[in-house]
């Protein structure tokens, strides 16, 4: 029973009952006055969680975290005005990678827009295109609660289904905002009035697949791009299946589940470098699982291969950046049923099972004669030396490329989380530890423009349930720009793109009172990251020269594959 006699408060209430009911367990609230009756009923609800995250964009960036590892959505709460644009790089990246999200705007009723009454902007349609579903919620009634009650129910469901991503719901509340009692107000609900409202199951459809021609393709090869959402290890079993009955190999991007598959292929971006190789492994067709994986290698070799392509894609998204021979089947990997006997052992399977174990030996014995501080060999020893079920978050930009080339599974589990929808930087140290809140220990691989990028995310830490590890590989500056064609002009190269910066880390941990320890040798860092428990939250760092990584990167990790 929901007793309030504020009218503002009763409808936040039915708001987050409903939302409870369809399956919310988490709101994270960003403070402000005109979104007061949302944080009061958020906050009183006995079975959410209610966070309480002072900048937006921060807050955002946090509930993409959230999403990723309770595989469920989470609301999002602010008040009017520009903390609700600060949202918007979020809701692109749960667009881009199709991550539920419902997003609760409060705002300034009709008659205070447009009239310099302060902290007022135009709301309507603020996302563009980048929602799912966007719906102005009437004023508060009480004769419309029921209407409130199915409008929240259908937005769940888009944020679900057909296509999971962000809805936007605009609530545009007059005074009183707090929890003073109103004159003649007698708001009751019905007993029965929550009867109806259940979680969502979103409908399973199976397709036909062309099982007669893919047996007929002796050169095949299964794509998997990046693994979202807590389906990721049914996702790799049915990828499993798929690989066991065509006798296929797997190139599978290293933030997905399937990289550890036994057919998986761990350095196909190393493999793929060399010239005499591409041409020996070229394929006649492609089962592709999701976008692309990261490896630039991989999509040049594709685009001069032109193979058939089969993008399996539930939501029916267009995953093929190549334009190639492609067409596009709206299924799930977990929706596949294959056949029961596979088909006879594939020499071209094989074939790239002996150049992955030659090239992981290659890498092996390069890696143990380097004494400096190569990141890429931070990377490569990470699998042995983290502890088993540690969650690893990937910074984009350097630190996923590098993951992507030298990251060999190994006996010990890791789960990988992500924001590869936008490739963007921003939100990664808040996205990090939305993963970890409450979740499994989690390692973040961070370069130094990333994390300084959101610094704010540090502002969380106090309401932080979890335990996170900040691995900083401080290179001052951009990497990646030094594998890019712009790197041969300075000026403008260095200023302009490598843009370092002249921030000391144990200074800005401190400053955030957050325990910091800078890595001396190389038996230091596997020291700290093998030590167990890990604590409440660290920030290790990682000093590297850019320059001379980059050079090595293209000098020898580049030419691997051509001494096999």
């Amino acid at each position: 029973m929901i007793l309030t006699k504020n009218l503002n408060v009763l409808w936040a209430s039915v708001l987050f009952e409903t939302l409870y009911r369809l399956g919310l367990r988490t709101v994270v609230v960003c403070p402000g006055s005109r979104s007061g009756p949302l944080a009061i009923a958020a906050a009183a609800h006995p079975h959410l969680e209610a966070v309480p995250i002072l900048d937006e964009r921060s807050a955002a960036f946090f509930a993409l975290g959230l999403v990723q590892q309770q595989g469920r959505p989470v609301a999002l709460v602010c008040t009017s005005g520009t903390a609700a644009a600060n949202f918007h790089p979020a809701i692109i990246e749960a667009s881009l990678s199709h991550l539920p999200l419902i997003v609760l705007t409060a705002d300034r009723p009709p008659e205070l827009r447009f009239c310099q009454a302060g902290q007022a902007i135009d709301q309507v349609h603020l996302y563009g295109h980048a929602v799912r579903q966007y719906r102005e919620l009437s004023l508060p009634q009480l004769a419309l609660l029921p209407y409130l009650r199915q409008t929240l129910c259908h937005s769940w469901q888009a944020s679900l289904w057909p296509d999971p991503g962000p809805v936007h719901l605009n609530l545009p509340l007059r005074d009183p905002l707090d929890l003073r009692s109103e004159a003649n107000f007698h708001g009751t609900l019905p007993e029965n009035f929550f009867e109806q409202v259940q979680p969502f199951v979103p409908p399973r459809g199976v397709l036909p697949l062309p099982w007669q021609q893919w047996q007929q393709i002796q050169r095949g090869l299964i794509i998997a791009g990046p693994s979202h959402g807590v389906d990721a290890q049914a996702e790799a079993a049915a990828i499993d299946r798929l690989s066991h009955f065509l006798q296929w190999p797997v190139l599978a991007d290293a933030l997905s589940a399937a990289r550890g598959l036994p057919n998986s292929i761990a350095h196909y971006d190393l493999l793929l470098r060399d010239a005499p190789l591409q041409k020996y492994l070229r394929p006649q067709a492609v089962i592709q699982l999701g976008p692309l994986p990261t490896s630039k290698a991989l999509r040049e070799w594709l685009s001069a291969c032109n193979p058939l392509i089969w993008c399996l894609e539930p939501t029916g998204d267009n995953n093929n950046p190549l334009h190639g021979r492609c067409q596009t089947l709206a299924i799930a990997p977990q929706a596949i049923d294959c056949p029961a006997d596979p088909l006879p052992p594939n020499p071209y399977l094989k074939d790239w099972q002996n150049y992955d174990q030659r090239l992981h030996a290659q890498l092996k014995q390069t890696f143990e004669t380097i004494d400096w501080f190569c990141e890429a060999k931070l990377i490569y020893h990470l699998p042995q030396w983290l502890p088993p079920q540690t969650a690893i978050f990937v910074a984009s930009s350097l630190p996923v490329r590098d993951v992507e080339s030298v990251w060999h599974p190994s006996d010990r589990p890791h789960r990988f989380y992500f924001n590869r929808g936008a490739n963007g930087i921003d939100g990664t140290l808040s996205s990090a530890l939305g993963v970890a809140h409450r979740g499994q220990p989690t390692l973040l691989i961070t370069g130094d423009l990333a994390c300084l990028h959101d610094t704010n995310g540090w502002l969380i830490t106090p309401q932080f349930q979890g335990c996170l590890t900040v691995l900083l590989i401080n290179n001052q500056g951009g990497g990646i720009f030094e594998h890019l064609p712009i790197r041969q002009f300075d000026p403008p190269f260095e200023a302009f793109f490598a843009t370092p910066q002249q921030v000391e880390f144990r200074y800005l941990a401190a400053a955030y009172g957050i325990p910091y320890h800078c890595f001396k040798d190389w038996a230091d860092v596997e020291a700290q990251l093998r030590q167990t428990p890990w604590p409440k939250i660290r920030l290790l760092e990682f000093r590297s020269d850019r320059h001379q990584n980059a050079q090595w990167r293209q000098q020898v990790l580049a030419r691997l594959g051509a001494k096999l």
